[in-house]
């Protein structure tokens, strides 16, 4: 999935305003949690279109030593004048709906549903934070789970990479 240039499919209007998104984005991040030991992430996003009223995800990260550490994968989309909907679906088997405000380059959302199966780690909540500066992308997340209220967990800056993905 991705590959190719956004020239060659039309923006759909109604998710314009998320159109800063669009390309593969590579980085270094920060995590902690109150159950965890800190730990270092390096991670590549990829956001395209293919001309529908949405934006297609997908994230994966690895830690420092390479090992596979998180991904997931889903679809952005904008249901009126500054508002924005993640629906998500986490490799770990835990599954969000967030939504929230945009505003130029910044994103801010809430989930409002979180589900897992029933293997998953309990996850309660997730609020993020996203802000693009030109090819600079500075995000945070927090998390409430596992007995956790919500509390810092990741912090990372991405640099794009490549523009305008499409599938």
């Amino acid at each position: 999935m991705g590959g190719g240039s956004t020239d060659a499919v039309t923006m759909n209007p109604g998710i314009a305003s998320l159109g800063f998104l669009l390309g593969r984005w590579r980085g270094e991040g920060e995590g902690s949690y109150p159950t965890v030991e800190p730990f270092g992430y390096s991670e590549e996003s990829v956001y395209w279109h293919v001309g529908g009223p949405f934006i297609g995800y997908r994230q994966r990260t690895w830690r420092r030593d390479g090992r596979p550490s998180h991904s997931e994968s889903g679809y952005w989309r904008c249901p009126g004048p500054g508002r924005v909907e993640l629906v998500v679906a986490h490799a770990n088997g835990t599954v969000e709906v967030s939504e929230g405000h945009v505003v130029g380059a910044a994103l801010t959302m809430t989930s409002t549903v979180m589900a897992g199966t029933s293997t998953a780690k309990e996850v309660t909540a997730i609020s993020r934070r996203l802000a693009v500066d030109g090819d600079a992308c500075d995000y945070t997340l927090d998390m409430a789970g596992v007995g956790v209220p919500l509390t810092f967990h990741l912090v990372a800056r991405l640099r794009r990479v490549a523009r305008g993905e499409t599938v």
